[in-house]
């Protein structure tokens, strides 16, 4: 893996308090992603690093592009994502879900790495409203409207069902 976010903290570490800015942008090949939603594009990285008294607060943003299909109508998608973090490197690792700082170094690439595989949607959709497939004939209902008559009966129901059509509506 190659290691272009590695940042030497040694200054941020001799004065609690301080802080540094670093905006990059990094290959997507560079992140070894051995995921297919991921766009081989350059991802930009914003990050602000402050010194506390038991390590460095990281944090930023990332902008990556994702690409994938509509989970009901198999759109295909495209979209930038923004993912934002805020971590805690520690020179010796006290908490658990904190980075360690080695060689007064950080390498921010696993994290960024974690955060937008974790930012990454499962189930996409084109849109909220997204109509999908009909179920009988297959038609894209965003496109067109089929004639199929869809009755999702539970036969566990069927003896309401039959009260229902026996009831007057009071409305």
């Amino acid at each position: 893996m190659a290691k272009p976010l590695i940042v030497n903290v040694i200054e941020l570490l001799r004065w609690p308090g301080s802080s540094k800015d670093i905006a990059v942008e990094v290959a997507a090949d560079d992140f070894e992603f051995e995921d297919a939603r991921i766009v081989s594009e350059p991802i930009a990285i914003a990050v602000h690093m402050e010194a506390i008294t038991n390590g460095v607060s990281v944090s930023g943003v990332a902008h990556a592009a994702w690409a994938g299909e509509c989970r009901r109508c198999l759109t295909p998608l495209r979209e930038l994502m923004q993912v934002e973090f805020d971590e805690m490197y520690q020179p010796t690792v006290h908490d658990d879900e904190a980075y360690e700082i080695e060689n007064d170094q950080i390498n921010l690439l696993p994290m960024v790495r974690e955060n937008i595989l974790l930012a990454l949607p499962l189930g996409p959709l084109c849109r909220e409203d997204c109509p999908g497939f009909c179920l009988h004939c297959g038609a894209d209902l965003a496109q067109t409207q089929c004639g199929c008559v869809s009755v999702a009966s539970d036969p566990r129901w069927a003896v309401l069902d039959a009260l229902k059509d026996v009831l007057d509506d009071p409305s």
